[in-house]
């Protein structure tokens, strides 16, 4: 969630300044929120002040509204609401192009290539991880 987006940003309805986000790193990798941040700025061509950007963990309760999934199985395929995906570039490294993703329940996980998880969610793709 956003937590600083402006009073006029309540929904997802602009990909390029939504309220909300879905991040996909790797599990081993740390999120890097300032890259986002800077990313989204970038985006927006400057026109929304850094400081209205301010990424965190959605509670629990407003993820299971907006994703249909529970704590723990979230997933970015499937959701109830059409949130914005954001792709964590080191993900469209990998050799082979393949990834785990969340499969919408705790103990499943879907496998998928990178390429064709790019073509059908359109994510964008950000620098923001580092090892951990």
């Amino acid at each position: 969630v956003n937590t600083q987006a402006g009073a006029s940003v309540i929904d997802c309805s602009d990909r390029n300044n939504s309220k909300y986000y879905v991040v996909v790193v790797q599990y081993t990798a740390r999120f890097n929120a300032d890259s986002v941040k800077n990313y989204l700025y970038t985006l927006n061509d400057g026109k929304i002040p850094k400081k209205r950007f301010n990424l965190r963990l959605a509670p629990e309760l407003e993820s299971l509204k907006l994703t249909g999934y529970e704590h723990n199985g979230v997933t970015c395929v499937g959701m109830k609401t059409d949130i914005p995906v954001i792709l964590d570039e080191a993900i469209t490294k990998l050799d082979p192009d393949f990834f785990w993703l969340g499969g919408g329940e705790i103990e499943l996980k879907l496998g998928i290539r990178t390429s064709e998880f790019i073509n059908y969610v359109n994510p964008f793709i950000v620098n923001c991880s580092s090892s951990s």
